[in-house]
């Protein structure tokens, strides 16, 4: 007696199909699963054969082989653990042959026969979707997550007796109609409860280089004393982002869910990612990897906001791992099984000290670091990494009259419009070339080069700051983008000279310096 159930697994963030094939026939009772199966999908005979018998029904005292197809495909986690009760029920003729045609199912059980939830169950429901499969039946804990696909079938499980019931007592699933378009998520603006860059007072400089990045994309590094605010401001920077689109939401969620890290009372991301990892944080970690490969702090902050804080204390290693991904956007992890891609256009966030003992340039207190401390601690963030930040800002301490000043800075909501509205030109700008761009730090090399043509005047001045500088041709690049982005928040059709002349001032450590370490006016 042969029995077929259709399943799913999740290889980075992309789901492929997999068949529980089952077979039950003459023999020393027993149950083998092949397939190359991980621990946790082995282990799975004996939370089958227990969830099958606390149920009520029988487990065939005979031998029992499952095949997870396709062979050469390595299968993890315990989401096949339903597949294969129904399979071996389905094989017995406990169940009606056909009474899962054309359906996905996914589930991990417990000794009792409930049904748990498991990772990946968007990403599963997208592919099913792509197979135009009659339903998916996935833990009623993963329903609504399953539901964010529009024009599916979802089938809520709870347990192993009551689906195995309905199908024996209808011979068909009580399934819900296929789900709607959800629509745009909403915005993710700030509430009064929320941190919000009204808060922040002083460092106008710094301000202005945050709605720069947040309109174009660009990466920023925050240079300060300790308790200038360089995290207060970092953890503002979500706040005057636009809201994720319905795609967008989507191509997050996938993300989180592949990771199983999608809390439970949201099944749909709407919020622009915030990750600020921990300066002990590994290379894998930080980038993704293992095995099998999981999404790293990176690919979590797809579309948002990855913030490093103390960036010189990470490891040398993991922060240059970064290198790559800040390049190409995406996460490439080559094993011997295969190869692996995990998305990752975020936007860096970096903060660090101007030296070891944090108070050079500080009026009011002494630095006490010799020139090579200053020089070792400086060269923790190598060249290539600063080539690939777009803006870097020194900010010194604020006074106590900015401290205490009555009136109230610019609010989160007023700087959003105005990022809005330069993100709504650049992809205007894409559109009307037949051209993907989200934003200017990563629009195609064939677009800036439209986009971002100069005129005499504002070419002669970047080649200026390029031969004094000693800037490389990526920052040269990067510094026209950056100009195009000063711009758009103008509205200006062209880059101006003041365009670049800002843009330039946004490079501090490309300044030449003295042997102490401070930058040249």
């Amino acid at each position: 007696m042969l029995a077929r159930v259709h399943s799913a697994a999740v290889i980075g963030i992309d789901a492929v199909p997999v068949d529980v094939e089952v077979d039950v026939g003459a023999g020393i009772p027993m149950c083998a699963i092949v397939g190359l199966p991980d621990p946790a999908v082995r282990e799975a005979r004996e939370r089958v054969r227990t969830a099958i018998r606390n149920a009520g029904y029988e487990m065939p005292a005979r031998r029992v082989t499952v095949n997870l197809a396709p062979a050469d495909l390595r299968k993890v986690g315990p989401a096949f653990d339903l597949p294969m009760a129904l399979g071996i029920l389905t094989a017995t003729r406990q169940i009606p042959p056909q009474a899962l045609a054309g359906c996905i199912v996914i589930g991990e059980l417990s000794l009792d026969g409930g049904v748990r939830p498991v990772a990946g169950v968007l990403n599963i429901a997208l592919a099913a979707r792509a197979r135009r499969a009659r339903a998916v039946l996935v833990p009623a804990a993963n329903a609504e997550e399953a539901a964010v696909v529009t024009g599916l079938r979802v089938h809520p499980v709870t347990s192993l007796a009551s689906l195995v019931a309905a199908l024996i007592r209808e011979g068909s699933l009580p399934l819900q109609p296929p789900t709607g378009a959800p629509g745009a998520p909403a915005a993710a603006g700030p509430t009064d409860d929320e941190a919000d860059l009204g808060d922040v007072r002083g460092h106008a400089h710094a301000r202005r280089a945050l709605e720069l990045a947040a309109a174009g994309g660009h990466n920023l590094l925050l240079i300060g004393p300790p308790g200038t605010g360089k995290t207060m401001l970092a953890r503002r920077l979500p706040t005057i982002l636009p809201p994720l689109s319905a795609e967008e939401a989507i191509e997050v969620t996938r993300i989180y869910s592949a990771a199983g890290r999608l809390p439970a009372s949201s099944p749909l991301i709407t919020a622009r990612p915030f990750r600020a990892p921990h300066h002990t944080t590994s290379a894998h970690a930080l980038v993704g990897g293992g095995t099998p490969p999981a999404a790293g702090e990176v690919s979590l902050a797809h579309l948002g906001v990855l913030f490093l804080d103390e960036v010189a204390e990470f490891h040398h290693d993991a922060v240059e791992a970064l290198r790559q991904p800040l390049e190409d956007g995406r996460v490439v992890i080559v094993r011997v099984g295969g190869t692996v891609m995990f998305p990752a256009r975020c936007m860096l966030v970096a903060a660090m000290n101007p030296c070891p003992c944090g108070h050079l340039g500080d009026a009011r207190r002494v630095c006490t670091c010799t020139p090579p401390q200053r020089a070792r601690y400086r060269a923790r963030v190598s060249g290539p990494l600063l080539d690939r930040i777009d803006l870097h800002v020194e900010m010194p301490p604020v006074s106590a009259d900015e401290l205490t000043a009555p009136a109230p800075a610019e609010r989160s909501a007023d700087v959003r419009a105005r990022v809005t509205r330069a993100r709504a030109l650049q992809a205007e700008r894409g559109r009307a070339l037949g051209i993907v761009a989200p934003v200017n730090a990563t629009m195609p090399a064939a677009l800036a080069r439209t986009c971002c043509a100069l005129g005499p005047a504002p070419r002669a001045l970047l080649r200026q700051a390029f031969d004094r500088l000693g800037l490389s041709p990526r920052a040269y690049h990067r510094l026209a983008r950056v100009a195009r982005t000063i711009a758009d928040l103008e509205g200006a059709p062209s880059i101006d000279v003041r365009h670049v002349a800002e843009a330039i001032g946004y490079r501090a450590l490309d300044r030449v310096r003295e042997p102490d370490g401070l930058a040249q006016v």
